[in-house]
């Protein structure tokens, strides 16, 4: 759908970081929208969110292996080894290892977008909401994020909810599409 008519919206209250007006939004048969707080927390492990802006979208204050370890931490899932893991992930995106300690501005766009997704990954959702992941790229970077989410897509069985006004993108990526005009899913 064009620009405002709803899709990041519709994302954010899937994932319950926007207070939805009305509906249901069941996964693996649980009403996300009937969860109390803490329940809905255990479920954000398996529902991750990669957002539009790779810049706003992480901590200039932290590092890169803070930033992708954080997940790992907030969830309880270190085991002793949260930069063996950051490790692996930073590696996953094809990020080199040797920029854990490197902060979100000393890199390129693409190399942030990589970072996002990397941190998105790290607790191994299920589904993964990707609010235009690829629109504040250079149009040369744009076709390797997406070459990148297909790969991870089929490696690790994820499903995503791919949001953008962009068709050829949608076509590369998507298997069903809505169109989406003024708030509504009008196809």
């Amino acid at each position: 759908g064009p620009s405002g008519c709803g899709k990041s919206t519709l994302g954010k209250a899937i994932l319950r970081l926007t207070k939805p007006t009305g509906g249901n939004v069941f996964f693996e048969g649980k009403d996300l929208n009937s969860l109390s707080k803490a329940a809905m927390r255990e479920q954000r492990k398996h529902l991750q969110m990669i957002f539009q802006d790779p810049y706003a979208s992480l901590n200039p204050r932290m590092t890169v292996g803070q930033i992708i370890g954080e997940p790992l931490r907030t969830f309880g899932l270190t085991n002793g080894s949260t930069e063996s893991r950051v490790q692996e992930l930073m590696e996953t995106v094809g990020l080199s290892r040797r920029f854990a300690k490197r902060y979100p501005h000393e890199f390129s766009g693409g190399q942030r977008q990589r970072i996002g997704i990397a941190r998105a990954l790290a607790v191994d959702p299920q589904f993964i909401v990707a609010d235009e992941p690829i629109s504040a790229l250079d149009v040369s970077i744009q076709a390797q994020i997406m070459n990148l989410m297909e790969r991870l897509q089929a490696e690790k069985n994820l499903t995503y909810l791919f949001i953008s006004h962009d068709l050829r993108a949608v076509r590369h990526l998507s298997d069903r599409v809505a169109v989406m005009y003024l708030g509504r899913i009008v196809e």
